[in-house]
């Protein structure tokens, strides 16, 4: 077993062997993407650890096809696209074991003066968790990401259109071992790879939609999550491109199940104790209560940061284990969010995010809601029990648009992560609904090329 984490005096023992001659350098951008640069090891070492490393600002205002765009405070034409700093988190050094000799680490982007970015996700997670540190908490998390797997290359899906691709299953393999098989190869490389790289993992199984897989992470603190999050789902559509196989987290792929991302969260006090229980152990303490209250009455203002993408939208439809309304339930999976586990192990899984979501955001956006309800005293909202799919309770928001105008409007989210960060990510959902607006997609031609 590789070590955990790297040391500078290792990753210099290593570089001497030979054993290691890149450091992958990546911050996460604005849709959760790893982004950066591969340097040398002695340049790492002698200057980057010393003096950080630069990089464009336009990095953090990009569509998702990193095309510069407008309407960003952060930087323009009109500022000439200047760089900001990558700082260096040398705590998440690690191996990186699916690239030959290489290590990878993530940065935290920092602005002239030193100042951390604002609008950057891991510095917008680090702040919710600061402000938990003020009322003695820490948060736990994990994510579970599911993706489909193809039998063509990313190359050869770019070619079809992304038409007529061949899933790696070709029937329901949720949970089947015989399924999953055919699978094996590729599954056991990324889950291997990633316990190399000091990433525990817990299982790997199989899904509903065709091709579809999800393996899982052991819990731990949430900035590390986030982190193991991002490296994870970059190694794993490495893995499968060197494999010849595609791979994607898309929410919504087809008109089947979509890849969700279910999010658990717990708190915990100085002591390692969970704090959603009353001190009999069993139950729901009024911090839990408040928390989950906060959670409910904003879950509709945080939805961007839950489905960031236009696509995501296309998700949540009803019978589908994806969530449509905004309840609670013990361990009922047709709620938004799910309560969970026992004693230690009790905790919320917010069932809204998908594959596509930035886990950073996520989390941040989860830790502010329920602060919002612990600080403000919110009243409890009741447990639901029954199908939330055809109940009277308030619902998500069916488009993007919809989440947007929520988010920007919203006096919670200005006061949760301040007016440039809502500006900043309301931006974002704009440039989306603008380009998806203008595009002229297969279904409009489909219905009007011969009947309209």
């Amino acid at each position: 077993m590789v070590e955990k984490e790297l040391s500078l005096a290792a990753l210099q023992a290593m570089a001497e062997r030979g054993e290691i001659d890149t450091v992958v350098m990546a911050a996460p951008d604005m849709q959760g993407r790893l982004q950066g640069k591969r340097v040398m090891p002695r340049f790492f070492l002698e200057s980057v650890t010393a003096e950080a490393a630069e990089g464009c600002a336009y990095l953090l205002a990009t569509d998702i096809e990193c095309q510069p765009v407008q309407g960003y405070h952060l930087t323009s034409w009109e500022k000439g696209y200047g760089d900001f700093v990558f700082k260096p988190d040398l705590a998440t050094l690690r191996p990186a074991p699916w690239q030959p000799g290489a290590a990878i680490l993530l940065c935290d982007i920092e602005l002239a003066g030193g100042r951390p970015a604002p609008m950057a996700p891991r510095t917008m997670l680090k702040r919710q968790l600061d402000r938990l540190a003020g009322h003695g908490l820490t948060a736990w998390a994990a994510t579970e990401l599911e993706f489909l797997l193809f039998k063509d290359s990313y190359e050869t899906a770019w070619d079809k259109a992304y038409r007529g691709l061949t899933p790696a299953n070709q029937y329901n393999n949720d949970y089947s071992i015989l399924g999953t098989a055919r699978v094996e190869p590729v599954i056991r490389r990324i889950r291997n790879a990633m316990e190399q790289a000091g990433i525990q993992v817990e299982n790997s199984k199989g899904e509903c939609n065709l091709g579809q897989h999800e393996i899982n992470f052991r819990y731990g603190p949430a900035l590390a999550t986030c982190d193991k999050h991002v490296i994870y789902k970059e190694a794993a559509k490495e893995i499968a491109a060197e494999m010849g196989h595609a791979l994607s987290f898309m929410a919504k792929y087809n008109e089947r199940e979509g890849n969700s991302c279910h999010t658990h969260l717990s708190l915990r006090d100085a002591a390692g104790a969970t704090v959603f229980l009353d001190g009999d152990g069993h139950s729901p303490s009024k911090l839990f209560r408040q928390f989950m209250a906060g959670l409910l009455r904003h879950a509709a203002e945080l939805a961007l940061f839950f489905a960031p993408n236009i696509n995501s939208y296309k998700r949540y439809a009803a019978g589908s284990f994806a969530p449509t309304a905004l309840a609670w339930g013990l361990d009922n999976r047709t709620c938004a969010f799910r309560v969970l586990g026992h004693g230690k192990s009790i905790r919320v899984e917010n069932r809204l995010p998908g594959g596509d979501v930035n886990p950073y955001l996520a989390l941040a956006a989860m830790i502010a809601a329920g602060l919002a309800g612990v600080e403000g005293d919110y009243a409890p909202v009741p447990l639901f029990e029954g199908n939330a799919y055809t109940a009277d309770l308030p619902r998500i928001p069916r488009t993007l648009s919809e989440a947007a105008t929520l988010f920007t409007g919203s006096e919670f989210t200005h006061a949760a992560f301040g007016g440039d960060v809502v500006a900043h990510y309301a931006n974002m959902a704009r440039v989306e609904l603008d380009a998806f607006n203008t595009a002229v997609t297969d279904w409009e031609k489909f219905r009007s090329f011969e009947r309209m």
